[in-house]
């Protein structure tokens, strides 16, 4: 087999792969874990109270983050985060959010570990991005 016959071939491969990677999030698309979490994050995205309280808990994840890195976050301020995050998360429209994120994190987790086993690898980590030493 001569060199351009070798790059073509691996070229081939290579669209093959990309094409089963496109089935592949497309078939992802159609789950029920990923249709019921799609359903949750708009209903999210829509409740007022939801957003008005992710706010909140975000403005005051940055107050405290600031104030612990200069030295100044105390336990109150800890508390305070943790129990608005707390009552943002009893709303029900964001315990079905959560548990659905759960579902599907779970599902990708199971379709990740299919895809890793025959590359001796984890996938998922290394299609991430990171480094790992």
């Amino acid at each position: 087999m001569s060199i351009d016959a070798d790059i073509e071939a691996d070229a081939g491969v290579s669209e093959t792969v990309e094409r089963l990677g496109q089935e592949l999030g497309e078939a992802i698309t159609s789950l029920p874990e990923y249709e019921r979490y799609e359903s949750a994050k708009a209903a999210v995205e829509n409740h007022e109270d939801a957003q008005e309280r992710i706010a909140e808990v975000e403005q005051l994840r940055e107050e405290f983050m600031l104030a612990r890195q200069i030295g100044e976050a105390d336990q109150a301020d800890l508390q305070a985060l943790q129990s608005a995050q707390a009552e943002l998360h009893d709303l029900p429209v964001m315990e079905e959010y959560l548990e659905a994120e759960a579902a599907l994190n779970g599902r990708l987790e199971a379709i990740n570990d299919a895809i890793s086993e025959p590359l001796d690898v984890d996938f998922g980590q290394t299609a991430g991005g990171c480094c790992e030493d």
